[in-house]
């Protein structure tokens, strides 16, 4: 199966949260941060969102930041994804 974004989505897959700090402390998985780095997977064809036109500004294969609490996280065939909104994209870090 394949995810395919309408209008200004972006199905992002995130990154491995780390599993040891700097200093070397394991961490057990709640104390782990969700990460807010992620691949762009796929993209919507952006157009008239709310009277707005959108045009797309990341491509598949971006790595982006996005805000801490957006996002819709999806699980699809063992896999998670998170669905932004294009506006949800922090940066794209190059």
């Amino acid at each position: 199966m394949k995810l395919v974004p309408l209008g200004d989505k972006i199905v992002l897959k995130q990154y491995e949260a780390e599993e040891t700090t700097k200093s070397g402390i394991v961490l057990p998985g709640q104390a782990q941060e969700k990460p807010q780095e992620a691949e762009v997977l796929a993209v919507g064809p952006g157009g008239m969102i709310d009277g707005k036109e959108v045009i797309m500004q990341v491509k598949v294969g971006d790595k982006v930041i996005y805000s801490k609490y957006s996002g819709t996280d999806v699980e699809l065939d063992g896999e998670k994804y998170v669905i932004v909104k294009q506006s949800d994209v922090l940066a794209i870090v190059e």
